[in-house]
């Protein structure tokens, strides 16, 4: 039984799916004139939910803002399809896109290289960061199970012992992880003073239902030894070792610290200029019944902890490290106040070790597509095991992974875990194999799509081609000797032929202040020793590139895009069809982007509301305003026939229209994706040749249609 374990719902039907085949893009496409929103965001609904499940191909290692596969289906379905019932059939069957090339100039995790394969379209795919680029060759490269298989054994006959022997207690037990505390000197006392352990609570472990399982564990600030306590009614715990009683609040409120003789002091301050000091307090050890057991460090842990200090300094030359210092930016600037300047700071001297071997053994494999599989899960546990990885609790999994926020984000309390693993650990090497590279190999062998089924969307086996691409350059591919030709480099600038590319399908950044780059060269300062692919970008320091779309100025980010989608404009057949998948919280946002493309020579035709990643991440459920709906901007060449829809009026109505049908099909429209939608559908004019109304005038009819629309459809905003 396959990862899966479940039967295509078609596997009873004794003729299966239709089998669709389109080889052309139509004049007019279902895409711009009745994009069946409810059917395919239903559908992506559930896909949001479990993403990793319903596309592991494209979950094989960490990459920002992933996008569902099931609304890159759709695109693509609806812009091969003539109308609505046309769209629902392509997306709901085996369709085949024959003979057509796709283009992703903004790749990212390879969301629509994958999608795009499974119908049978030649992909091109290009990013700027390598780290992307590495993430899609893992979605479509073509693998081996029984050479994966030996390559993984090869890998763990050479580091497993070794790592094992360094997560271990007294007794010889595997330890899953180890809790730390960051330290810092009160600049107010002594400098023989001890320093402050920078706990905000002494709860260091509950479940994740605390009010249902409130038993949690809490160290005891004077000795350490772990006290079980009510979260939901204790107030204080009394220690069973020393005996003394002490709150459950910790010395931390926020960003400041008191210590014993009551000096309140910024953490900041306190830190001296140095990155903070750590220090073991807890373990989580696997007993022979499979149990887990909370213990304090003792003197054999500490031990054990400078054994692997004295491994690394001995070995260090031999070992697979992270390279690199941090530079400014609005993802790295706290944890450069915390005072981490390069990347091997990410890490203690056990995980430097451990992973070190790790990446050394990976390092040495022979070449091939399972060699780099291995590399990309190997950079996938790196997000799991580092000092910025915290506990999540009990009754979920274990460790909180660094990327939980979209900075780098220091932590007081790190969670340190066991980097190869067990069948028990969270996050780990041997774990993450069976559940990301496994489950992909599975996937990609007999992809699976989510298709409406009456009331719900089931998951339908059949409809897809496996995903075994063949790589090549820009020549192979096109001589028809690749079907795949995927590029880490800048968009604005292709090396294939005018006018040879049918869909460009994309998911460009927005207008933020979130750099992909200063966080993906966490990674990459890793992948560099190993070099995963051969053109990987092993000499280059950074993934930051001076022509990133990505800017919080509107200026800097519409003169970024504009020069992308010009050179789409030139890739792109007469009948061809641009679409791509838009949220934008400014206008300006906005503004920017419909300028970019009316300069690039490209009219938007169609703005379609569509349901976008999972609107329950912390990140969007924190703002006042969550977006659950992204637009797609649909996009012909000037002088296509443009459908009839050129007054504000019939704009905003067809928004409406849309927005209303997501409402109807169960999916939640907020007011920020009424702002979106609408606004994109009414800017969208200034492309249309021979639009009268100025930039500006657009602007403000968007601000008032926003305004109807919301109360048309219910939706209020709450923003103060």
């Amino acid at each position: 039984m396959t990862v899966f374990e479940q039967d295509s719902i078609f596997s009873a039907v004794e003729d299966g799916p239709t089998s669709i085949v389109r080889s052309s893009v139509p004049a007019v496409a279902a895409l711009e004139t009745a994009f069946p929103a409810g059917v395919v965001s239903a559908a992506a609904e559930r896909e949001s939910w479990r993403k990793e499940v319903h596309r592991p191909a494209t979950h094989t290692h960490k990459w920002w803002a992933q996008r569902l596969g099931s609304v890159f289906r759709g695109i693509l379905a609806a812009s091969v399809a003539q109308d609505e019932q046309d769209a629902v059939d392509c997306y709901s069957n085996a369709l085949r896109l024959d003979g057509l090339v796709v283009c992703d100039p903004f790749a990212g995790s390879g969301t629509t290289l994958a999608e795009a394969a499974k119908l049978g379209a030649k992909v091109v795919g290009r990013d700027i960061n390598p780290v992307a680029t590495l993430v899609q060759r893992q979605a479509l490269a073509p693998w081996d199970r029984a050479r994966l298989d030996h390559a993984f054994k090869e890998v763990e006959s050479q580091v497993r012992h070794e790592i094992d022997q360094l997560h271990k207690d007294k007794h010889g037990r595997p330890v899953l992880y180890y809790f730390w505390v960051a330290l810092a000197k009160c600049p107010q006392c002594s400098p023989e003073a001890p320093p402050v352990e920078l706990f905000s609570r002494y709860v260091f472990a509950q479940h994740a239902y605390p009010k249902k399982y409130p038993a949690s564990k809490a160290t005891c600030p004077h000795c350490h030894a772990i006290a079980i306590v009510d979260v939901v009614r204790d107030k204080q715990l009394t220690c069973h070792a020393c005996g003394q009683t002490s709150d459950l609040v910790g010395p931390v409120n926020r960003a400041t610290m008191a210590c014993p003789q009551g000096h309140v002091t910024k953490v900041i301050d306190a830190l001296g200029g140095r990155p903070p000091r750590l220090r073991m307090y807890a373990k989580q050890v696997l007993a022979a019944d499979g149990s887990r057991q909370y213990e304090p460090i003792d003197d054999f842990d500490v031990a054990l902890y400078a054994e692997a200090e004295k491994l690394l300094e001995e070995r260090r030359d031999e070992l697979v490290l992270p390279v690199g210092t941090l530079d400014d930016g609005h993802n790295t600037r706290q944890a450069i106040r915390w005072n981490y300047r390069k990347w091997r700071e990410f890490f203690n001297a056990r995980q430097l070790y451990s992973l070190g071997l790790l990446g050394k053994a990976i390092r040495d494999l022979a070449p091939g597509p399972e060699r780099e599989a291995l590399a990309a899960l190997f950079s996938g546990v790196l997000e799991f095991n580092n000092i910025f990885c915290s506990f999540k609790g009990e009754g979920t999994g274990a460790v909180r992974h660094m990327f939980s926020n979209h900075v780098l984000k220091p932590e007081r309390t790190p969670l340190e875990a066991h980097p190869w693993g067990t069948p028990a650990s969270s996050g780990a090497f041997s774990t993450l194999y069976q559940s990301r590279i496994i489950r992909a190999l599975e996937y990609k062998r007999a992809p699976h799509d989510l298709v409406p089924m009456g009331d719900t969307s089931e998951r339908v086996f059949g409809l897809s081609q496996p995903l075994s691409l063949a790589f090549g350059d820009a020549d192979d591919f096109e001589q028809g000797h690749a079907s795949a030709y995927v590029h880490c480099g800048s968009s604005a600038s292709f090396d294939l032929p005018d006018e040879s590319v049918d869909l460009v399908i994309t998911d460009p950044p927005f207008m933020d202040n979130v750099h992909y780059s200063e966080l993906a060269d966490f990674f990459h300062a890793w992948l560099r020793q190993i070099q995963p692919f051969e053109s990987y970008p092993a000499s280059v320091i950074t993934t930051r590139h001076a022509e990133e779309v990505q800017s919080a100025d509107p200026a800097e980010f519409g003169r970024a895009i504009a020069a992308v989608w010009k050179e789409c404009a030139r890739l792109l057949k007469p009948n061809g069809l641009l679409a791509f998948t838009f949220h934008q919280a400014r206008i300006t946002g906005w503004v920017e982007l419909v300028k970019a493309l009316e300069s690039a020579g490209l009219v938007i035709t169609a703005v379609q509301p569509v349901k976008a990643e999972m609107s329950t991440s912390t990140i969007k459920s924190s703002a006042a305003d969550p977006s659950n709906l992204d637009a797609i901007v649909v996009c012909r060449l000037v002088g296509h026939v443009v459908p009839e829809w050129p007054t504000v009026e019939a704009v905003r109505e067809r928004a409406l229209v849309a927005l209303r049908e997501c409402q109807e099909a169960g999916i939640k429209v907020g007011y920020a994706d009424v702002e979106s939608v609408v606004r994109g559908s009414i800017l969208a004019l200034h492309t249309i040749p021979g639009n009268s109304l100025a930039i500006e005038a657009l602007t403000g009819a968007a601000e008032g249609a926003v305004t109807s629309a919301a109360a048309a459809l219910d939706v209020c905003s709450n923003r103060k």
